[in-house]
């Protein structure tokens, strides 16, 4: 089994037990701790996956680590390290977040702009864009790109809306060359 479809079904398991304790945003907080631990620790995944060390041990670290976590997060942790899986916990997280922002009505989107977004701008984007996707808001990523010129580009699951000054540019270009032939 891939290692994706191994995320998803982690997933979909913590997702329906947050359901259940009506704990969705809680839990997706705590992922988000363990997979910015993760990523800023790339020698954990390397002691967690080595294996010369005894599982116990990576057990015990695991629990100091995350000890401040609900017992949820901490078990899942846990047997992710029995079926050697530990590695997928940022696809999990990933997963989840998806799952949770579907049943928020909530969709990613990543901004494309000169200059960093206010919150009135993103608030502003989120309203006029969400409910062309069918959501009821947009959770909004902001990445400074300087060669948009002006403007914003706005990328939304597969769909992109480009409202930059070089997209038009690029648009006039290319139909000026259509009429050229």
């Amino acid at each position: 089994m891939s290692q994706s479809a191994v995320a998803k079904r982690y997933a979909l398991a913590l997702f329906q037990l947050a359901s259940e304790k009506q704990s969705i945003d809680a839990l997706q907080e705590e992922l988000d701790v363990v997979e910015a631990v993760f990523a800023q620790n790339d020698d954990l995944i390397e002691v967690l996956t080595h294996p010369k060390i005894s599982t116990n041990r990576k057990k015990d670290l695991v629990r100091q680590t995350f000890s401040t976590l609900t017992e949820t997060v901490q078990n899942t942790l846990l047997l992710l390290l029995d079926r050697h899986r530990i590695q997928v916990v940022g696809e999990i997280t990933r997963e989840y977040r998806a799952l949770a922002n579907e049943a928020r009505g909530v969709a990613a989107a990543t901004v494309y702009s000169v200059k960093a977004l206010s919150l009135d701008e993103e608030r502003a984007i989120s309203e006029t864009f969400a409910p062309k996707v069918g959501k009821h808001s947009l959770y909004i990523s902001n990445v400074i790109d300087k060669s948009l010129i002006g403007g914003v580009k706005l990328r939304i699951g597969n769909r992109i809306y480009d409202g930059s000054i070089s997209g038009k540019l690029e648009s006039v270009h290319r139909e000026l060359l259509a009429h050229r032939s």
